[in-house]
């Protein structure tokens, strides 16, 4: 709920070793849905890939399973660290086609226009103060035939059943955080309507995917989404720092109290738009 971006001043969630772990485990979480997406793309052996918030890589390998050695998977992300552990680990897995670039993507110079088959951001628009602007550089770096993917969440489906006082009181504050620093909590919803503000046109595809668990196991996300946000929170006067430790002391008694309630996700969705070949040359 929530990943790495560009822009370090931009990122809510901050960046510390719990949140790259977090980052990881959601990106397990969404590997199936993520797939279904390249898959509708059709990448193939040798296919330039460009992996915009690359975090810790886990969609890089994806598309390096599938464009195979002779392909080429580059990841951005303004997080140097988080960059190049996971470039590190990609290559210990034998993924040597895999590169990073450390960069903000409002800025950077490194990534050539229409360089890829594929450019790809995951929960990348809802950390970036103008969005369209966002898609209209990442449109840029698709190659003429080459597919634009993006997922982003729609946050407003986050709740539990039966309803819980501790899961309304993480709605309040984490969305209060992202809400008071100008992000949109829907920004997933808005996908079809940011591609045509961006002069892309209608996306091609669209994919909804969403999660409903257990509270027991859906506690650890929330206690671990909330204390990512709690310095902002905390900063804009949204809770206290005795409101954050007696709310993590609840999200873990409520997931033994509570084990068997049915906690939602946010919506993951995607949408992917083919670039267009000129064919009056």
């Amino acid at each position: 709920m929530g990943a790495t971006t560009a822009g370090t001043d931009q990122y809510v969630m901050g960046r510390t070793p719990e949140e790259y772990e977090r980052l990881r485990q959601q990106a397990r979480v969404w590997e199936r849905a993520t797939a279904t997406l390249l898959d509708q793309v059709s990448l193939s052996s040798g296919a330039r890939c460009l992996d915009v918030g690359c975090g810790p890589g886990e969609t890089m390998r994806l598309m390096a399973e599938r464009v195979g050695p002779t392909g080429h998977v580059v990841g951005l992300d303004a997080d140097a660290d988080i960059g190049r552990a996971a470039i590190d680990a990609l290559r210990a897995a034998g993924h040597g086609q895999c590169a990073f670039v450390a960069g903000d993507l409002a800025d950077t110079d490194d990534i050539p226009d229409a360089g890829f088959d594929l450019v790809f951001g995951r929960l990348i628009l809802l950390h970036v103060p103008d969005p369209v602007a966002a898609l209209r550089r990442m449109w840029r770096w698709t190659a003429p035939g080459g597919h634009l993917v993006i997922q982003d969440y729609d946050f407003r489906t986050v709740d539990a059943y039966p309803p819980l006082d501790i899961v309304d009181e993480w709605r309040r504050v984490f969305l209060g955080t992202f809400t008071a620093v100008g992000r949109d909590i829907r920004i997933g919803h808005r996908l079809p309507n940011l591609f045509a503000e961006a002069g892309i046109g209608p996306p091609d595809g669209t994919e909804v995917a969403g999660r409903l668990e257990p509270v027991r196991s859906a506690a650890g996300m929330l206690a671990a989404t909330y204390q990512s946000v709690a310095p902002i929170a905390i900063a804009r006067g949204l809770i206290t720092e005795r409101q954050r430790d007696e709310w993590l002391v609840q999200i873990a008694d409520a997931a033994t109290t509570h084990a068997d309630g049915s906690a939602l996700w946010p919506l993951l969705i995607g949408a992917r738009r083919q670039r267009p070949v000129d064919t009056t040359s």
